[in-house]
């Protein structure tokens, strides 16, 4: 897994987050959260042990982690896959550093059993911090210090009693902010043409949203178009010159959320809790902080302008065995399309890269064939060779 196909992997998977504010605010009949695909259609059930080979130290992880758990390591050493593993054969043990890595998982794991009750508080990147080499000692001082050592420092701003609004007004302000649940009702698909910027490049990019919670974009590379998609029980990702790709665990749940276009009067009712975490500065907004937690999932962060109530940024998090991977999607230019402000940029953050979607052309309910959503058929594995 060279570092082309990680970070284009990498960008399709966070291409599905795109939607999360574009459908705005509209309410479903039922006035439910969106339940996302049943468990029983996910194929992360099985254990990495039963479908990957040599599985030492992650034994009785699901199989939809292992991926996911690489590239933590990757991202909290910065490193590539062949820092590891025999390209091609990643089952083998030639090379010491999987050893290594072997070993600095287990330690990972011991630490945090006996000093945290088992939770998951230290972890690759606690040490690491994007070096294969740990930290062992700290750095010298490259420049004079803003304030003198021991000097009065200024109050954590984080540390003042909080006494805005309530994490339930946010959200509603949100949805007025945007036109209103009535406004936003009226629209059951979504066509989006734009552009896509990342490493100096800027490409084509087509968005199809349709009701109910089916999605899928297509990233017009030179070689040929990538391809995310959900349909509202299964999501794929499909790179030229690469086998299909299915969607499991986080990715699976991030693209039903994004699928849905109204997300945002299901945001409430999503979370089993919420509570607000103060103010952050963002640009040269000062946005409410939102954690949203969710019944059995990781929380998702959001970040309100104190202004104008708009979401300006959106943190989700993908378990893996070693950590939470994040995805930070910030939001811009704003405009309304048939009495319904959306974003028209968007800026996605991850540990392997970051890239903007520009809109430019937006269409609400266009046409937009079914058989776009059709997911197309996994091809067969090779057959094994005979053993010797």
């Amino acid at each position: 897994m060279n570092r082309k196909w990680t970070l284009a992997m990498g960008m399709a998977a966070t291409l599905a987050i795109c939607a999360v504010v574009a459908g705005g605010a509209k309410a479903q009949s039922s006035g439910t959260p969106h339940a996302g695909p049943s468990a029983g259609s996910q194929a992360g059930e099985r254990k990495a042990e039963e479908q990957f080979k040599n599985i030492q130290v992650l034994k009785g992880v699901p199989a939809e982690q292992i991926f996911p758990s690489m590239q933590f390591i990757t991202a909290s050493l910065g490193v590539e896959c062949d820092f590891c593993h025999v390209q091609g054969a990643f089952e083998k043990d030639d090379k010491k550093t999987k050893q290594t890595a072997r070993k600095m998982m287990e330690m990972m794991f011991v630490i945090n059993k006996g000093n945290f009750e088992g939770h998951r508080e230290v972890t690759c990147y606690s040490c690491h911090r994007g070096s294969a080499q740990p930290a062992g000692m700290p750095p010298v001082m490259t420049e004079e210090p803003k304030e003198a050592l021991g000097g009065p420092k200024k109050p954590d701003s984080e540390t003042k009693e909080y006494s805005g609004p309530s994490p339930g007004q946010l959200l509603e302000k949100y949805v007025q902010a945007v036109g209103g649940a009535a406004a936003v009702e009226k629209a059951t698909s979504r066509v989006m043409k734009g552009t896509i910027e990342f490493g100096g490049k800027s490409l084509p990019i087509e968005i199809y949203a349709k009701d109910p919670d089916r999605r899928i974009s297509f990233t017009h590379m030179p070689e040929g178009d990538n391809v995310t998609a959900f349909n509202g029980h299964e999501g794929w990702l499909v790179m030229t010159g690469h086998p299909l790709r299915e969607m499991h665990g986080s990715d699976l749940d991030g693209a039903a959320m994004d699928a849905d276009l109204h997300l945002a009067t299901h945001l409430k009712p999503m979370f089993s809790e919420m509570r607000v975490r103060g103010t952050k500065k963002i640009g040269d907004l000062e946005a409410y902080v939102v954690v949203g937690q969710r019944e059995g999932k990781p929380p998702i962060q959001l970040f309100f302008d104190e202004q104008s109530g708009l979401l300006v940024r959106l943190v989700r998090f993908g378990e893996t065995a070693l950590g939470q991977l994040p995805t930070q999607i910030d939001y811009g230019d704003y405009r309304d399309v048939g009495g319904v402000k959306i974003p028209y940029r968007w800026t996605l953050a991850r540990p392997s890269g970051r890239f903007t979607i520009q809109v430019s052309e937006v269409k609400d309910n266009v046409p937009v064939d079914d058989a776009k959503f059709v997911k197309p058929p996994v091809p067969p594995e090779p057959p094994k060779p005979p053993a010797n």
